[in-house]
């Protein structure tokens, strides 16, 4: 097996082994090549290449979404590593494990005006769980006891290596791990120099947890109004017993998003079709005693309006890492898994209390859910109308990832089929790097993925398309209303130039010659009936990936989205 001959990329690619991080992204460089010769060329790891480093992390961050372990990527020094820093941020905020190495050139070539230098160290400040800034190697030519200092260099580099990486894993979020490295770069050698000494940290197998849940439990007795709220969760992670629970009591409603990938016929999707129409004494009949959350970060804007507005008595958060006090009334955080949660609270629950909360809102729920039926009857083509139509289109057991700005927030407000699992980059909610997320997903998981995104989302992350690892049967649907339609639906002067060039920045872009260059089968439609032929067909296996273009008039988009409200009032 070939190795590089720098002793300290040897004891990186050793630890990565040991900790089972086996998923490389590689972004092609020369200051990172001793890392590059030794991932690729040991067969215990998957190596990709990927050129454009924004594009990298966030195809690496797709990939350790799915994977729910550590991914590394792997850069050159200088101006590579901060373009990572949008896919660090995002998995800082999403609690996704990914690990950045970087190659950094020794300390003595900073600032001295060497091309491709910046400051490396800690460069990603608080934005990542644990910054590991090694030690460089002492090369041969050095004058000085060797043997023994090299001994405490690889002693003390080890070290932060197995620190970064038990972080990643134990806090499931990020790292950074900076290698100094000397010339020459590109030495190979057969047989490792180094003796490495793993130290992985395990987690704890809590089946509950100590904490006296007594007077909890008293307060949920009594209370006649409770709301579950969850947000962006992964599929299969809460027991149906739990949920068949809350779902069977008339004193609790579940309100999900649809990150949440939660599931019941007595829960609450869709949660602004609900919240949107109502009034003061509306709003006063569905403010809860005790608001309960978990999950990660939530989308509607209406919810968070709502609860900070008319605040629980109680907000207790379940998470086993973090809580956000996004309400401002924050009152406890039981810092474990739901499952552990609930295993210790529900059996302890008295019988369950009379209310009429459940129903009364169910009925309102039912009432909306026709309304909205009747509203699609009424509208012309349009994103509002395109989105029900995809959405009922999705292939069974399939994942669906979705672009933020518009394209999430409609996705919101329909029925999501219950064998598809969904997922959107709401760490920082930006529209950087969906596509390269949506396309590591699609190849980690293995399932049928659809992303759907709008176009400058698609756009401003095209580079994702050059990528040599997209599956044949991933799917991408732009819908391209010609430009931010988000901003026509916020207060502002629009239908001017100054708001159609800074804020909605109008265009005149097609994605057709983008899936030329990249090998994508390209489709478009622009009215109901050519969506229908073309989504009849969409899902056929084909030997390449498939885009479909959908064009929406953007000039009444925003005026069908804000008469919905008005109508399901």
């Amino acid at each position: 097996m070939k190795h590089s001959k720098i002793p300290l990329s040897q004891t990186i690619v050793a630890l990565c082994k040991a900790h089972n991080i086996t998923h490389i992204v590689i972004s092609p460089g020369s200051r990172n090549a001793p890392l590059t010769i030794g991932f690729t060329h040991n067969n215990d790891f998957k190596c990709y290449s990927i050129v454009d480093e924004r594009c990298a992390a966030f195809f690496a961050l797709g990939m350790a979404q799915q994977l729910l372990q550590p991914v590394a990527v792997v850069c050159t020094s200088g101006s590579a590593l901060l373009n990572y820093y949008p896919a660090v941020s995002e998995a800082f905020y999403s609690r996704i494990p990914l690990v950045v190495i970087s190659a950094d050139r020794p300390e003595y070539l900073l600032d001295i005006g060497d091309g491709q230098t910046v400051k490396q160290k800690n460069v990603y400040g608080d934005h990542v769980f644990y910054n590991a800034n090694l030690k460089l190697d002492l090369q041969s030519s050095d004058k000085v006891d060797t043997l023994n200092l090299q001994n405490e260099i690889n002693k003390y580099n080890t070290s932060e290596i197995n620190l970064a990486f038990n972080k990643a894993r134990l806090e499931s979020g990020p790292v950074h791990i900076n290698c100094p490295f000397n010339e020459p770069l590109y030495e190979i050698i057969n047989e490792l120099s180094v003796n490495i000494a793993p130290n992985i940290e395990e987690k704890l197998n809590i089946n509950g947890f100590d904490e006296d849940l007594t007077n909890y439990i008293n307060q949920w007795d009594k209370a006649t109004r409770k709301l579950i709220l969850v947000g962006v969760n992964s599929p299969n992670t809460i027991e149906q017993q739990w949920i068949d629970a809350f779902a069977n009591d008339n004193s609790v409603i579940v309100f999900t998003e649809t990150t949440s990938n939660i599931h019941h016929e007595s829960f609450f999707p869709g949660i602004d079709k609900i919240i949107a129409p109502l009034e003061d004494e509306d709003f006063l009949k569905l403010q809860p005693e005790i608001l309960l959350t978990f999950g990660g970060l939530v989308v509607s804007k209406k919810i968070k309006a709502f609860l900070r507005k008319y605040q629980p008595k109680q907000h207790w958060h379940i998470d086993p890492y973090s809580a956000n006090d996004t309400f401002f009334c924050l009152k406890h955080h039981f810092k474990v898994t739901p499952n552990q949660f609930f295993s210790q609270f529900i059996p302890k629950l008295s019988k369950v209390v009379e209310s009429n909360y459940n129903p009364y809102w169910s009925t309102v729920k039912s009432k909306r859910r026709k309304k909205h039926e009747n509203y699609l009857e009424t509208i012309p083509f349009s994103d509002f109308k395109v989105f029900n139509r995809l959405l009922q289109s999705l292939p069974n057991d399939s994942q669906l990832q979705v672009g933020n700005s518009s394209a999430i927030r409609y996705t919101q407000l329909f029925q999501m089929p219950n064998d598809v699992t969904v997922f959107c980059n709401r760490g920082t909610s930006g529209i950087d790097g969906s596509t390269s997320t949506a396309i590591g997903a699609a190849l980690a998981s293995g399932k049928r993925t659809t992303f759907i995104t709008g176009d400058l989302s698609f756009f401003y992350d095209s580079n994702a398309l050059w990528n040599n690892y997209i599956p044949n049967s991933f799917r991408i649907i732009v819908i391209n209303n010609s430009g931010g339609g988000i901003f026509r639906i916020l207060p502002g002067h629009k239908n001017t130039e100054n708001f159609d060039t800074y804020f909605e920045t109008k265009h005149q872009l097609t994605a057709s010659h983008l899936c030329d260059m990249y090998g994508f089968y390209y489709s478009k439609a622009s009215n109901d009936s050519e969506l229908k032929t073309e989504l009849s067909k969409f899902y056929n296996d084909e030997n390449q990936p498939k885009l479909l273009e959908i064009f929406t008039p953007s000039e009444i988009n925003d005026e069908v989205l804000l008469n919905y409200f008005k109508f399901i009032k």
